[in-house]
């Protein structure tokens, strides 16, 4: 087996490839392994260099505005035709794909989950896939599914892809490597990478196992939010993140690719690595981002922003200011808001969160919610600061004051969030949560306009 990074060194196999990243968002990049193996000034050569095959992966229509157009060229070992086309339906085990409406008979409410530990069982990415919830159609592009995910192991001569939608990957525990069609992603901890629909990947593990949050976004692909009056600055910056060089396999042995499609799992044998991308152009790629790097933006003088303030990425639908998908953040900040309720305030919303905590604590949740825990507030259901939180942030003298050591995330869609059945019947759900806002006691009254 040859492994050929950009360094045009050969690589040794597995945990020895060394990533190499180039910088921005949606760029029209172009990188190569071997060189000339990208040709110059046209796409698709009579005869391309090195006796590679050109092949394009669309993952727009072709007449899409160029503004929305995505598209890459491949110039690999063989054509995509070649990898498998024997196809066969496999247990999908727990991957479930919306709509998923029959599985959990729990009322609406609420709801938060502890942690759930890494199982003691070989899991790699295709097994570790846990589905918490299903929103929208996956067959009309619409809506999305939160997963949990565990790697225990490499995947051997397995590979994948999702026809269904992109995967966002948010790491929270271990360290992991995606070996994708276009180059090598290893993320960690406050990292995340984005896979898009259709790009094959292989995931090793770098280490111990590995526990991760995952996104399945079955709409129009993430980007990144327009900032309005912002500016050009600040918030996610296109520059931090990175789309992977060049990296191929040329491995001749008998492998499984699978395909996660219409819902279901399906499995091909193929003879040779599909990971034989020598060299390749577009905007059409795999990503990585640190959520560290993000730049957050709040009030400096009184009040409280929306939390549409820290989106990191989004999935826009066909209402202008109405997402699919939001992939928002909360991570190390100032809060200097002067006579202000600083923790977010109580609210019912049209969206539907699902939140998450990589590390820390979060500040509107102190006791109970913590890292690898999750928890799913749907639609018009009401929340917000627990009764500790509330009575902190009340009370306290207002100086600034830095979250640090902190990173929770949300999901957020405008679609319900249906539970599936691994969810519902979980032992790590906490039936006693909605308790976290027993102590929020009555305190008006009409005699005492400052009734504190």
């Amino acid at each position: 087996m040859t492994i050929q990074p950009k360094t045009d060194a050969v690589a040794r196999q597995g945990v020895g490839v060394t990533p190499g990243y180039m910088s921005g968002f949606g760029n029209s990049f172009e990188t190569e392994a071997l060189p000339g193996a990208l040709p110059v000034g046209r796409n698709s050569p009579q005869r391309p260099a090195y006796g590679l095959y050109a092949e394009q992966l669309s993952g727009s229509p072709f007449t899409a505005p160029r503004s929305s157009n995505e598209r890459s060229w491949l110039y690999r070992i063989r054509p995509s035709v070649k990898h498998g086309g024997r196809w066969s339906k496999v247990d999908r085990g727990l991957i479930r794909t919306a709509p998923c409406r029959d599985e959990a008979d729990l009322p609406i409410g609420q709801l938060r989950w502890s942690p759930v530990p890494i199982p003691h069982e070989v899991l790699t990415f295709v097994t570790g896939l846990h589905t918490v919830t299903t929103a929208g159609d996956a067959d009309s592009q619409a809506g999305m599914a939160a997963h949990l995910l565990f790697v225990t192991a490499s995947m051997q001569r397995e590979y994948m892809f999702n026809a269904d939608g992109e995967y966002l990957v948010v790491m929270q525990e271990g360290r992991l490597r995606f070996f994708t069609e276009f180059g090598i992603i290893e993320i960690e901890p406050g990292e995340i990478c984005v896979i898009p629909r259709g790009v094959v990947f292989r995931v090793e593990l770098l280490g111990g196992p590995a526990r991760a949050y995952v996104c399945e976004n079955y709409g129009g692909s993430f980007t990144l939010p327009d900032r309005g009056p912002i500016g050009a600055n600040c918030l996610a910056n296109p520059r931090d993140f990175l789309t992977p060089v060049a990296a191929y396999e040329d491995r001749e042995e008998p492998s499984t690719l699978h395909a996660k499609w219409g819902g279901e799992l399906y499995a091909t044998p193929i003879d040779q690595s599909p990971l034989d991308v020598v060299a390749w152009h577009g905007n059409y790629a795999p990503y990585k981002y640190d959520l560290r790097h993000y730049s957050p933006v709040g009030a400096i003088s009184f009040d409280h922003p929306d939390p549409s303030i820290f989106t990191v990425l989004t999935a826009p639908s066909e209402t202008a200011g109405t997402a699919n998908v939001d992939f928002v953040i909360f991570p190390e900040r100032w809060a200097v808001a002067e006579n202000t309720f600083r923790p977010p305030w109580y609210h019912r919303n049209i969206m539907s969160e699902f939140m998450g905590l990589i590390y820390g604590v979060y500040d509107a949740k102190p006791e109970g919610f913590t890292p690898g825990g999750f928890s799913l507030h749907n639609m018009m259901l009401p929340h917000g600061p627990d009764a500790s939180a509330y009575e902190h942030a009340s009370t306290s003298e207002q100086k600034p004051v830095k979250l640090t050591g902190t990173m929770a995330f949300m999901f957020e869609t405008r679609f319900a969030q249906r539970l599936t059945g691994y969810a519902a019947r979980s032992p790590h759900r906490q039936p006693d949560y909605v308790a976290c806002w027993d102590g929020l006691r009555k305190r008006f009254d009409p005699t005492k306009p400052d009734a504190w």
